[in-house]
């Protein structure tokens, strides 16, 4: 198992937050939207007073799971990014590397982006840490996960083509255009499934790609 930790050893405290984090994951997995403290912390061997001392509360466990998850997803969307391909093909597979996470994983999609029906009823009723606690009220955390997305994707755009005047603003409106049509067209197809992900793939990279094969990259850079 790997010990390391931002380029150093990993310290007793970073160690169980992993391990802490590892029992979370297996419990959404599980059970999706509906995962709640409770289960997680006996997931963990602990109580959940001691799940509470080190994420604060739901939410700074749900931010916690939210990172590790977007960190390991925007690292494998770069990767499709500099594939040594054409633009085109570059194009579908970062659609397709996005489509492939959320389907090889649903429980942990659902999780992120979904409140669960549960987690509703709590927090209309009031409930807090110290009342009924089921699931986890995520639908007001899901955004900052689509803007982390749609900025990193501006920051990919603006480095590597060329958009002439007002350029910077264009690559913000291109980054988070994108990723929303891939939540948008991904939520869908996940819950409907009305064609196979490679149909999406192009139908959505054919909606992309006009405007794509027309600008030039930027010198020594590719997109």
């Amino acid at each position: 198992m790997d010990t390391t930790h931002r380029g150093g050893p990993e310290s007793a405290a970073e160690r169980r937050r992993r391990e802490l984090l590892e029992a979370a994951d297996r419990v959404v997995l599980r059970d999706g939207p509906g995962a709640s403290m409770n289960a997680i912390a006996a997931e963990a061997g602990i109580t959940k007073p001691i799940l509470y001392r080190h994420f604060g509360d739901k939410g700074g466990l749900y931010r916690a799971l939210a990172e590790r998850h977007t960190d390991a997803l925007l690292s494998a969307l770069r990767s499709a990014l500099d594939a040594p391909a054409g633009r085109r093909e570059r194009v579908e597979a970062t659609l397709d590397t996005y489509l492939a996470a959320i389907e090889a994983r649903p429980q942990v999609y659902r999780f992120l982006m979904h409140p669960s029906e549960e987690s509703g009823q709590t927090a209309a009723h009031g409930e807090g840490a110290g009342g009924p606690e089921r699931g986890f009220d995520v639908g007001r955390h899901s955004a900052p996960v689509l803007r982390r997305m749609g900025e990193e994707l501006a920051r990919v755009i603006a480095e590597r083509i060329d958009l002439g005047p007002g350029g910077a603003a264009l690559s913000r409106v291109w980054g988070h255009g994108i990723v929303g049509m891939m939540h948008a067209a991904g939520d869908w197809w996940l819950g409907e499934r009305p064609c196979t992900r490679a149909q999406l793939v192009r139908a959505l990279a054919d909606l992309l790609w006009g405007r794509l094969e027309s600008v030039p990259d930027r010198e020594g850079q590719g997109f």
